[in-house]
């Protein structure tokens, strides 16, 4: 807060709000915590050190106070996308609970339940205009998103149903059932597929797991026998951990190659 000689002096936002709230015990919601800046101006980061140790944020001071006052009965909880950018000694100050990403089920449960619902009525449709079946859900969640949340399912859910609207009044539609084959028809070509079947059927391809901010992936690997001098040649930006387990199947293939039925100087 501002010291009260200032004119138009206010107290800081945490009195504020406790006020708003008219209790000394509220939940506080520090959203995205994460994003947190760091200039000429301040840092945040330092300030919220004080007000989020328990051992220290019962002598809370506000400028505009000029007293102590006790936070220790206020909850905080921070949430944040990624953990790396949060400052050590802020990090240090909270325990981490860690949320993973939506699998499919939940996906299509929450299409059901909330976006569907929310997304027919922002359109000025009904459920006797539309329905949008479980195949139809799991084809925009396969083929046109990929994130670990629901943000863009229910971008892409409000997509189908303008079509829809659209279609109604141009075309004089009754109701239409959207299902997989629809879903391709109103948003295009898929924006993502899986190579899984059509790639592990062939001899000389393995798989490989990877992390990404959108939930896991699956890499592919293939391997290629030419002639040359016997070397290992690894292309891509392959990581530490790949290399060794390239490098490691190839020291495996050289010392079982009598059981393999290869020569030995392969």
């Amino acid at each position: 807060g501002h010291r009260r000689t200032y004119i138009g002096a206010l107290p800081g936002r945490i009195i504020q709000y406790l006020k708003k709230a008219g209790t000394n015990n509220p939940v506080f919601m520090l959203d995205e915590i994460d994003k947190l800046g760091m200039d000429f101006r301040g840092d945040p980061s330092s300030a919220l050190l004080e007000v989020l140790d328990p051992e220290q944020n019962n002598t809370f001071n506000d400028h505009y106070l000029e007293v102590d006052f006790d936070l220790s009965k206020v909850m905080f909880i921070a949430t944040a996308n990624y953990q790396d950018p949060i400052p050590p000694a802020l990090k240090d100050r909270m325990e981490i609970i860690d949320f993973s990403g939506y699998i499919e089920d939940e996906k299509v449960q929450i299409a059901k339940r909330h976006l569907i619902p929310k997304q027919l009525e922002e359109n000025g449709l009904t459920k006797k205009d539309v329905t949008l079946d479980e195949k139809g859900i799991k084809e925009l969640i396969n083929s046109y998103t990929r994130e670990a949340g629901v943000r863009n399912l229910e971008r892409e859910i409000a997509n189908v149903f303008r079509k829809v609207a659209r279609d109604q009044v141009e075309k004089k539609s009754k109701k239409i059932r959207v299902n997989k084959k629809k879903v391709t028809e109103y948003l295009g070509a898929p924006r993502f597929y899986s190579e899984i079947a059509e790639r592990t059927t062939k001899p000389g391809v393995v798989t490989g797991l990877a992390w990404t901010a959108a939930g896991g992936d699956i890499l592919f690997v293939e391997a290629s026998k030419m002639k040359g001098k016997g070397n290992l040649t690894l292309t891509g930006q392959l990581g530490d951990v790949m290399k060794e387990s390239a490098t490691a199947a190839m020291t495996y293939v050289r010392s079982h190659t009598d059981i393999l039925g290869l020569d030995e100087d392969f």
